[in-house]
């Protein structure tokens, strides 16, 4: 299973809000919710997340074992 629990730390770390990810890098909301939720999500909105936090793919997501 994919986690995002590093995504919110390092959203915490550099400040950014879930109202700026929709707001300024067009992640809606029932996006946010799939985040929170760890369901599945599009590679383009992974790509959104990075670009917007200027990081690496395992810097917001890991596999944890089922």
């Amino acid at each position: 299973m994919i986690v995002f629990d590093k995504l919110w730390e390092a959203m915490e770390k550099k400040g950014i809000s879930t109202y700026q990810l929709r707001e300024k890098c067009g992640i809606d909301s029932k996006t946010i919710r799939r985040l929170k939720a760890n369901e599945n999500i599009e590679t383009k909105t992974l790509n959104k997340l990075c670009a917007a936090l200027n990081c690496k793919l395992e810097d917001i997501a890991e596999y944890v074992k089922d």
